[in-house]
């Protein structure tokens, strides 16, 4: 993000954030000391929720047809964020969450399992594959602060006893250090993990086995949540590894949702837009992204075909609807110990839905690893032994109405669903750009605790890139005048007010050109005004270029298959 400048570190700008509505709250010259905290009766708890790789139309609140009545109600009775963006994958947009810095700035340039063969990116400052020592996390503030600080899940930013939640401000923890695994058993996401690394406060643990993965880490959450002081604040944060492939899920929630998709991706297609119209999400069908697939396409598949791949939507779906029950358990304990009306709730996703045919993926070994050691017949799809994927048929409904999925710098890859339920019982919608940067400032001032600036625990870090929410009481509309820039695997963006651009990565290609979107009359980016409108082309270009060069941007040499550009 674009923001005003602010200190110098190690050569780079660091910039400062915008914090009040229509001020700018330097953070005392970059070398400021935590602000004491508010006082401990009127502290906030905080619980933060992450899915992985939710679509932004899976909701009910959003126009899905999945149940999810939990998080449907704290969204109704708290504030949609409908304008939120996050970086196009998970571990990029886990830094940012936990420490208000550019992911390219704090260790996660790119997402470690690329350091391996992409050379451009080894050794460069940013591109550590987890969080480097030059950001602080809000875990480790709000810890300094008095917190109880709890994570339970995908962690995914490390994987040495540095980077674990030990070493980051988390007390308690039990976390997933890769960036996925089997949900039944635990066991690994991709041919070259010889195992899963699951931690329990830093040492190794192991899955029980036949638990299910969103019930577990909802289990350990509520253990280390009993074991709290009443009178002490508590930062939890639970970090869900639903519904990221392999899809499995409960029979009995695969069996609820068995007949819901035989209709097919235009059928599904039809009924989210219309839910999306009367919610007042979208305008008219124009405004949407085109369909994935063709109505001819599908119908030519084979009846066996068809039927594989409605079942593959209704697992997704049952992870979905089971994530949604754990979060009922979370809040009944917060009821329960008597937290739950002085807690701030935030809930999103890590990017958007994934399109990658699992089965057919380019990744070292795993189109032969699945083959040799899986059934994915159709009775057994979304069983534990089997492993699938959304895949292309399903995933851009799921990112409806915007064009894109998982790893693109579109809409569909980087606007997530997201809301914010606050003590204060405020309701209603926020349509202001908002970004997953702005979450650390949030808490912090929401805790009373002020960020340190660029000097922590006698060593230097980057100060906050991100702005405050604009909540009520805390921001109005900090939207104006805002850039935002992304890049991930060579997939570009920068938006300035309405306008967009974007460049795809097309592999042995390298950059495509520049498209040009005006979102306030196109969200899913379907006409690129560029060739009529080259000043403003040239305009955001410049912008992303002048970031680019400052956050220390890495592209990948062409040849580097393309991601998510879809």
């Amino acid at each position: 993000m674009q923001e005003a400048a602010g200190c110098s570190l190690a050569g780079r700008t660091v910039r400062t954030a915008l914090l009040a509505a229509g001020v700018v709250l330097l953070l005392g010259s970059c070398a400021t000391q935590p602000e004491a905290p508010a006082s401990a009766g009127t502290r906030p708890d905080i619980l933060l929720i992450v899915a992985d790789d939710l679509g932004w139309s899976d909701l009910g609140a959003w126009g899905g047809e999945i149940e999810t009545p939990q998080l449907d109600a704290l969204a109704r009775r708290g504030l949609r964020l409908t304008n939120f963006h996050t970086a196009p994958t998970c571990s990029p947009t886990r830094a940012m969450l936990l420490t208000g810095v550019d992911h390219h700035r704090a260790g996660m340039g790119a997402m470690t399992e690329t350091l391996a063969f992409v050379p451009q990116y080894r050794g460069r400052p940013g591109y550590e594959g987890h969080l480097n020592q030059q950001v602080v996390t809000v875990a480790e503030l709000l810890r300094d602060a008095g917190y109880a600080t709890l994570v339970s899940g995908k962690w995914h930013i490390g994987y040495e006893t540095p980077d674990l939640p030990p070493a980051r401000g988390f007390q308690r923890s039990f976390v997933l250090l890769q960036a996925g695994a089997q949900h039944f058993d635990g066991g690994p996401l991709m041919a070259m993990d010889r195992q899963s690394g699951f931690r329990a406060d830093g040492a190794e643990a192991t899955w029980p086995a036949g638990r299910y993965s969103s019930d577990y880490f909802t289990d350990q959450m509520l253990d280390f949540l009993r074991q709290v002081p009443r009178e002490q604040p508590v930062f939890a944060y639970v970090a869900y590894t639903a519904p990221h492939w392999p899809l499995q899920a409960p029979d009995e929630l695969i069996r609820k949702y068995e007949n819901r998709y035989a209709g097919g991706p235009a059928v599904l297609r039809r009924e989210r837009l219309e839910r999306l119209r009367r919610l007042g999400l979208l305008a008219d069908d124009d405004h949407a992204a085109d369909p994935p697939v063709s109505t001819a396409e599908w119908s030519a598949l084979p009846e066996a075909e068809r039927a594989r791949q409605a079942r593959i939507m209704a697992v997704y779906a049952a992870m979905v609807d089971s994530m949604d029950r754990n979060v009922g358990r979370l809040l009944d304990e917060f009821r329960r110990s008597g937290r739950l009306a002085n807690t701030v709730i935030v809930f999103l996703s890590d990017n958007g839905a994934e399109a990658m045919e699992a089965e057919s993926a380019p990744l070292p070994g795993l189109r032969e690893w699945i083959a040799q050691n899986f059934d994915n017949s159709l009775a057994n799809v979304g069983r534990p032994g089997s492993y699938i994927s959304q895949g292309r048929f399903w995933a851009p409904l799921s990112n409806l109405p915007f064009r894109g999925v998982k790893g693109a710098t579109h809409e569909g890859g980087i606007r997530t669903a997201a809301f914010v339920v606050l003590p204060s019982g405020a309701q209603g919608r926020i349509d202001a750009y908002t970004h997953v940067l702005d979450l650390t400032p949030t808490f912090l001032t929401l805790a009373g605790v002020r960020h340190p600036g660029t000097e922590y625990q006698e060593r230097s870090v980057f100060a906050l890139e991100g702005r405050l929410l604009p909540l009520p009481g805390l921001a109005a509309a900090a939207d104006a005048g805002r850039v935002a820039s992304f890049e991930l695997f060579g997939n570009r963006a920068t938006q300035a007010g309405n306008l967009k651009v974007v460049s795809p990565w097309r592999g042995p290609g390298g950059s495509a050109p520049w498209q040009l979107f005006n979102l306030s009359r196109d969200p899913g980016e379907r006409q690129d005004l560029a060739a009529g409108r080259p000043d403003d082309v040239a305009r955001l270009v410049a912008l992303h270029e002048t970031w680019a060069r400052d956050a220390g941007v890495v592209m990948p040499a062409p040849g580097f298959p393309g991601y998510g550009s879809r």
